[in-house]
Parts: C-alpha cells; sequence; structure tokens
C-alpha cells in the first residue's frame, strides 16, 4: 500500500551569487500532477557550423487524458539579449507579468519571462499551441560566435485526477546560471515516505553535444533519466514528457527521486554542475505525496464597548491549502502585544477545504494601553508551538491592530447654582448645564454618579425638574456618538438668596398673611435669630427658625402671650451667614 510523503514548506535558498534566486512561487495540494509542452526557437543546435538564425515562432501539442482537468497553466519563455516581453500564444497578445535577467558577462546578457495562461488553455485544451511574435533575430549575432543565441518557450500544466494521490506540488522559477556548480536546499521537509516523488526542471541554454562534467545530484546521489537523459549529459535539448529530443538549447525535463531521499529526511540538496555548457534554471516543479492539514486563522471582525477591556473577536479557521483534515480540537492562540490573552480550540474536524466561525471574549491588560496588535494563531497551544503537523507552518497566524475605546476624562462644565428652597436643596433644569455644547437633548441623559453612568442605570427621570440630594453635588451627563459616548461633569450648588421682607402682616386667625412672613428665610437660613422692639426700644419677641412672630410678645415686662396692639414695630434680623450683614427696619402690623 502506498504512503504518503509528507511536506511541511519548501524554501529554496542558493549558495551562489544570482541574478534572481530560485525561489517558491505558488504551492498547491490536492489530488495534482503537471506535465509540461514547449519547443525552442532555434533551428539547430548552437556549434561551430550552426548558421546565425533563429524563428519566431514555433508549436507544440497539448495531449492531456479526458479525467486530467486543468488547474493552472504558466508560459515562461526565454531567449538571448534584454528580452522580448511581448509575444502572443495561439494570435492572443500575451504581456510578460514577470521578468527575469542573467548574463555570463556585460555582453552576453539573457532574459526569461512569466504569463499566467490558463484561461486560454482551458478554453482551447489539446491542441497546438504556437508561440509567434517572438521576435530577437536582431539580437542573436554577437551572440552566435559562442554559442550563446538561443530562444525558446514552455508551458507548465497542472491538472486534476481523481486517480492520484493527495499531492503537494511545489513551483519554484527564477533565472540562475550553473557557471560550474549550483546548489539549491529543499528545507523544512518532513519525509515519511518517498513513493513516486519527482522533481521537474525548465532549464535553457543546454547542448547536447557539450557533457563535460554535466550532473544532477540529489542529495549527493547522480540522477538520470536514461536514455533520454543520461547521468553525464542532463541538459541535452530534450523533453521528458514527450520524448523529444530535438529541443535545442532548452531542456523540460522530469525526473523521479523516490530512491534519493530517505524517510526521516528534513532536508535534500540538488547540486547541478557543468564544465563547460552554460546552462539557466527558469522552474522546478515538484510532486510529493501528501496527506497533510493546513490550519489558517482570519478575524473577521470585532466588537470593542465603550471603557471596557474586554473584546469580542470573531473568526474562522480554514482548511484551504491541504490535502487532508483538519482535526477537531485544533488550538487556537490569542495574544495582544505578545500576551496570551485568551486560547481556543475548533469544535469539528475541518475537510480539506472546510472553515469553521467561532467567537471569543478577550480581556485586555491595561498595563498594554490604548492601542495594542491582535495576534491570532491556528494550531498554537499558547506558546507559539504547533501541536499538529501541516502542508504550510508559515501561513497560520493573522493580525490586526486594534485600539480600546477608553472613556477620557470628564469635561467640566459650568456650575449650576439656584436659591435654597429648604434645608439646602432647590430644584434645577439640568438642561441648562449643556446650553453652550449645542447638542440635541435627547441624546444626553444624567446620572448622579460616575458607576451608574457606565453601566447606564438609575438615570436621571426628570432632568428638567432635579432635585439636589447634597449641596454641593456632582452631576455626570452621558452624550452618546460615534465611535463613543463622551462624559461631562458639573456641580449643584445651592445658596442662601435674600430673603424677601414684608412691610406687613395682619394676625387676626384669617388664615391670611397671619404671621410675619419672611419668604426665603425659614429652613435656609436655620440659624437666624429674629428680634422685634416697640416703638420705645423694648424687646418683645425674639424668634428663630422654629418659632415664627404672629404678634405675639414672648420678651420684656409684658411677657403675656397677648398680641400687640396695632402699630409699626422694629425689627432686627439676624442671619448668622458669614455672606449676610443683619437686617433690620419697620413691619407694620395691623388687624
Amino acid at each position: 500500500m502506498k504512503r504518503p510523503y509528507y511536506i511541511i514548506f519548501l524554501i529554496l535558498s542558493v549558495s551562489v551569487l544570482s541574478a534572481q534566486d530560485v525561489s517558491l512561487f505558488q504551492q498547491l495540494n490536492g489530488r495534482y500532477d503537471y506535465t509540461a509542452i514547449g519547443n525552442t526557437l532555434n533551428i539547430q543546435e548552437n556549434g561551430p557550423t550552426a548558421p546565425c538564425n533563429i524563428l519566431t515562432s514555433s508549436s507544440a501539442i497539448l495531449n492531456l487524458n479526458p479525467d486530467q482537468s486543468i488547474i493552472a497553466a504558466y508560459l515562461y519563455w526565454a531567449g538571448s539579449g534584454t528580452g522580448d516581453f511581448e509575444v502572443e500564444l495561439n494570435g492572443i497578445p500575451i504581456s510578460a507579468e514577470r521578468s527575469f535577467s542573467d548574463s555570463l558577462d556585460p555582453n552576453r546578457i539573457f532574459f526569461a519571462a512569466f504569463a499566467d495562461v490558463t484561461e486560454i488553455v482551458l478554453n482551447q485544451g489539446n491542441i497546438y499551441y504556437t508561440i509567434s511574435g517572438f521576435d530577437i533575430q536582431s539580437v542573436i549575432p554577437p551572440y552566435c560566435p559562442s554559442g550563446t543565441n538561443f530562444g525558446g518557450w514552455a508551458i507548465s500544466v497542472i491538472y486534476q485526477d481523481e486517480d492520484l494521490p493527495l499531492n503537494q506540488l511545489n513551483i519554484y522559477d527564477g533565472l540562475q546560471s550553473v557557471p560550474e556548480s549550483l546548489s539549491i536546499t529543499l528545507d523544512n521537509l518532513n519525509v515519511l515516505d518517498n513513493e513516486d516523488a519527482k522533481i521537474g526542471f525548465i532549464a535553457w541554454e543546454g547542448d547536447n553535444a557539450l557533457a563535460v562534467n554535466e550532473q544532477l545530484t540529489i542529495n549527493g546521489n547522480i540522477i538520470s533519466n536514461p536514455p533520454l537523459n543520461p547521468a553525464n549529459n542532463a541538459f541535452n535539448g530534450t523533453n521528458s514528457f514527450t520524448g523529444a529530443s530535438d529541443l535545442y538549447n532548452m531542456d523540460i525535463d522530469v525526473y523521479n527521486i523516490q530512491n534519493n531521499i530517505s524517510i526521516g529526511d528534513t532536508s535534500a540538496n540538488i547540486t547541478l554542475t557543468s564544465g563547460q555548457d552554460f546552462v539557466m534554471i527558469n522552474s522546478i516543479i515538484t510532486v510529493l505525496n501528501s496527506q497533510l492539514p493546513d490550519a489558517t486563522v482570519v478575524v473577521n471582525d470585532y466588537v470593542i464597548e465603550c471603557n471596557d477591556q474586554t473584546i469580542q473577536v470573531l473568526y474562522t479557521v480554514n482548511n484551504f491549502n491541504s490535502t487532508d483534515s483538519l482535526p477537531a480540537n485544533t488550538p487556537i492562540a490569542f495574544y495582544a502585544d505578545n500576551v496570551v490573552v485568551g486560547q481556543s480550540e475548533t469544535s469539528n474536524m475541518l475537510p480539506i477545504g472546510g472553515t469553521e466561525s467561532n467567537s471569543i471574549f478577550l480581556t485586555i491588560p491595561e498595563s498594554l494601553g490604548e492601542s495594542f496588535k491582535l495576534l491570532a494563531i491556528a494550531d498554537d497551544d499558547g506558546t507559539m508551538t504547533g501541536t499538529i503537523t501541516e502542508t504550510n507552518e508559515n501561513n497560520n497566524s493573522f493580525s490586526v491592530n486594534l485600539e480600546l475605546l477608553l472613556i477620557p476624562q470628564p469635561t467640566l462644565l459650568a456650575d449650576l447654582s439656584e436659591c435654597n428652597q429648604g434645608f439646602e436643596t432647590s430644584t434645577f433644569n439640568l438642561y441648562e448645564a449643556i446650553d453652550s455644547l449645542d447638542v440635541d437633548e435627547n441624546t444626553i441623559t444624567f446620572y448622579q454618579s460616575l458607576n451608574d453612568l457606565e453601566i447606564e442605570s438609575n438615570a436621571v427621570a426628570s432632568p428638567q425638574f432635579y432635585t439636589n440630594i447634597a449641596n454641593p453635588e456632582t452631576i455626570y451627563a452621558r452624550l452618546e456618538g460615534e465611535p463613543c459616548y463622551e462624559i461631562f461633569q458639573f456641580q449643584l450648588e445651592v445658596e442662601n438668596c435674600p430673603p424677601r421682607i414684608p412691610e406687613g402682616f395682619s394676625p387676626n386667625n384669617d388664615n391670611l398673611n397671619d404671621h410675619f412672613n419672611i419668604q426665603g428665610l425659614y429652613n435656609i437660613f436655620i440659624d437666624h435669630e429674629l428680634k422685634i422692639f416697640n416703638r420705645y426700644g423694648d424687646l418683645i419677641f425674639q424668634g428663630d427658625n422654629e418659632n415664627r412672630w404672629f404678634g405675639k410678645i414672648n420678651r420684656g415686662l409684658n411677657n403675656n402671650g397677648n398680641l400687640v396692639p396695632v402699630g409699626t414695630y422694629y425689627y432686627i434680623l439676624h442671619f448668622n451667614d458669614s455672606n449676610y450683614q443683619p437686617y433690620s427696619g419697620w413691619v407694620y402690623v395691623s388687624y
């Protein structure tokens, strides 16, 4: 029974300096494999007697089986000179999406170009493909004496076939030459089985006639594909897929490498040597049997409440770029500026391409301040350590910069002051405090404490007719707005206003003006003292907050509790308030 060949992620690193190092371009996971077609523009292999001439077009046929569905098609073309980046594929204009360059010396420069032609190949299918308008005829003469004149193209076609095992297909490209030796290291391998592993190349400028120390090795083992690609002449103008041997000065080769890697390997080294032939590697494709999940996470949204250290994060865990299901209970960790603030896990097994959405409440430490970076990592046990092996160990995280909606200090407003209506209380219209704000009264509410304001509890029911409960009393106003509310603060102060003293009264028990009714005095100036004198200067009455004058005598020789005669009497009112001097004057008593 075939066992899977697992790979976590492949990164190409090159031991020599070159123009554009070959590096990972795309990784595909599924029941995938590939084939490649292409052709040269050279009419024969370069050599001393070869004509200095080159074509502007050439063709190759694509032959996929009916059960092989096209997933992607990538066109590479290359040649001598600084570049022709506008060509046609079956009459359809193609512009280079990426370009590469390399050189032997300042006078011998070479180029390569790339374009995604998936849509064209999907629409046209199994037919002849012709590259035309590829014109470097005027460029090649200086290259001919050294045999470095060339032009050619290749299309790598990735396809899906349900009869295939689950594979990981990696596409690398760049443009690197092999002057004598070129080493490429495939890192981060996790080899559990090597069956049917293979590697393919698109290379330019190889000559069949030049086979000096020309070898391709994997982990120190020479690989070959005889008779098409002998061990001592790897780059010899061939196409391993079609068996063609007349692709002058280019190669489309594929090799089985299952016997050149071992179970337990964590890396593989590719070495290309050439003692005389100048060869440039443009693309490398590996096809490795792999059955692994690939956990990724995305923060879809978040809810941040005003003045709250706890936020709600809505997220989705995906298993997109995978060849196996993602297990249930895969851990997810959340970090705020590298501090773990929450952990979760998947609830269900996610199939290939599956997703699972959830949410979590995270409490952000006050020490981090208002702004922080939220980092979500799938397959993380809270120590930035994964628990499962994946196709790609480098795409597990998602970050977003967030800012808490912390409420600033309350804005101070002018205090409200009203006259004492008794026992240091009065009636206030709280809306008067916000007159300067020019806001809609419907957007503001008043509270007796900051805590009530924050939780929106016990709002003042009738702000226009509010009776204070302390003197002074602090009132908080909450103004609703976006993205958060504002807080205002002001004080209510009750002050003793000057009393209104009547000019007379009539103590005749008719319930009308029966006592010396000094308005704004009683229960306001609660420590006051009132003295009444007759016209001879004798004290006839002394009262206070509990004892009002109803015209009766309670002091002096005539202290008999009788009513005073009709007449004018002199009063002295001591407020016992540092803000007021004593009042004095005359009051008329009548019946």
